[in-house]
C-alpha cells in the first residue's frame, strides 16, 4: 500500500484497516471512503490530524 500522505512505499498493517507510515512516520486508518491521519505522539498517542483526506488516496 502506498502512503496517501507522502507516497512512500514503507507502510505496514497495523491493526484492522490503520497502516503506519515508515517515511513520514503517520499512522492512518482508512474507513470507507474517508481515510484519518494521525500523528503519533511521544508517549505513543494518536493525535488526530484536523482535516481528513476522502477518496480516492490509494
Amino acid at each position: 500500500m502506498v502512503c496517501p500522505v507522502c507516497g512512500g512505499k514503507s507502510t505496514g498493517k497495523v491493526g484492522v484497516d490503520q497502516f503506519y507510515c515508515w517515511d513520514c512516520c503517520v499512522e492512518y486508518r482508512q474507513n470507507n471512503e474517508v481515510l484519518t491521519v494521525f500523528d503519533v505522539a511521544e508517549d505513543g498517542t494518536l493525535v488526530a490530524w484536523e482535516e481528513e483526506l476522502s477518496a480516492p488516496y490509494m
